[in-house]
């Protein structure tokens, strides 16, 4: 394969990469609104249990990590998104409870800094700075893969894991769950008044969007084969909302393209271009300007991302028929419309 198709596929990979973890941190932000900057924590917990425990014992490998259990794919990559999840239950019991709003963002990208400083430091977890390495990889041994044959094998695994969990997304933001998300989104005290548990939807969506992290960082380990602190800098996270703020929050559509605008063609893309001659590395600081003026632009002109999310409407009759009339109708979230049709409008961008 020419190092043409294997870049090609390099950046087919990471376009999908970033869709599941888009994903993940868009039930938290973009449909409860959550605003969770330790979001870069959870996919490093996800390759870091997807990467030690595909890998032999620790004994004789040069390397220091707990686990070590050889388990074969994809029962490591689960077992990473469930590692993940269940992180996220301590630090939504520990800040969600009480904090909200910018007390949450200060919680949370602190417990991003002491996760990444206790990973760093502490070898015996994950042997420290230098990360996991040697990593297998995935069915290699079993359809006899080269190197060069892997890359856009797992591509394409990895399309088909994202096409599994959009499906899953779809039916989840589609659901009933999915529009008492929203109307915690939009007015949580409203939503409690209401007679929702604010706290118990908001576990639930980081728990889903934290399985999502963790999967997304499990792929990430066995495509590459390593993983170590330099490769989650809690700046990652902002990165992650680029892409759903450039792509459009609360619309799974728009999380592909800003994937596929900002991750793809303006971070990793720019990788593969030769140095200009007599600036080593200058093409890189170019690309973090472009990207930074970029949502700078989008906020100021089309805070609504390029693909806004889309007005979803239930019909009051289905409401209608599960209570009586007086509690459907106090039911209704509070940001909500009723038109002359009948129907509730929730979210999105109206014309």
């Amino acid at each position: 394969m020419s190092a043409f198709w294997y870049y090609v596929f390099t950046l087919v990979f990471v376009m999908f990469d970033y869709f599941i973890l888009a994903m993940g941190l868009n039930i938290q932000y973009g449909e409860t609104g959550i605003l969770n900057f330790a979001y870069i924590g959870f996919v490093a917990l996800g390759a870091y249990v997807t990467g030690a425990s595909s890998l032999p014992p620790s004994a004789g490998t040069g390397q220091q990590y707990i686990m070590g259990w050889g388990i074969p794919f994809p029962f490591n990559l689960l077992l990473g998104g469930l590692a993940a999840s269940l992180l996220a239950v301590f630090v939504a019991v520990v800040a969600l409870r009480r904090l909200r709003t910018d007390y949450l963002a200060v919680v949370l990208i602190s417990f991003s800094l002491v996760f990444y400083d206790i990973t760093n430091n502490y070898v015996p977890l994950f042997n420290g700075a230098d990360g996991l390495y040697n990593v297998p990889e995935p069915l290699a041994s079993v359809f006899k893969l080269t190197t060069n044959s892997f890359v856009p094998f797992f591509a394409v695994v990895a399309g088909l894991i994202a096409l599994i969990m959009w499906w899953a997304m779809s039916r989840i933001t589609n659901s009933p769950l999915g529009r008492t998300f929203r109307a915690i989104r939009d007015d949580d005290g409203v939503a409690a008044a209401l007679g929702k548990g604010v706290f118990r939807y908001q576990l639930t969506s980081m728990l889903i969007g934290a399985f999502y992290a963790g999967v997304g960082g499990g792929l990430l380990v066995q495509f590459g084969g390593s993983f170590n602190t330099s490769s989650w800098l809690p700046a990652e996270t902002f990165v992650v909302f680029a892409v759903i703020i450039v792509g459009g929050v609360g619309n799974n559509v728009g999380l592909l393209v800003g994937s596929l605008l900002v991750e793809t063609l303006l971070i990793h893309l720019p990788a593969f271009l030769p140095d200009i001659p007599g600036h080593p590395g200058l093409i890189q600081y170019i690309d973090t300007m472009v990207v930074g003026v970029l949502l700078w632009v989008m906020l100021w002109f089309r805070p609504q991302g390029v693909v806004p999310e889309r007005v979803r409407k239930t019909p009051l009759s289905l409401l209608q028929g599960l209570k009586s009339d007086r509690t459907a109708n106090a039911e209704v979230p509070a940001m909500s419309l009723v038109d002359g049709a009948g129907v509730v409008e929730e979210g999105g961008v109206r014309d």
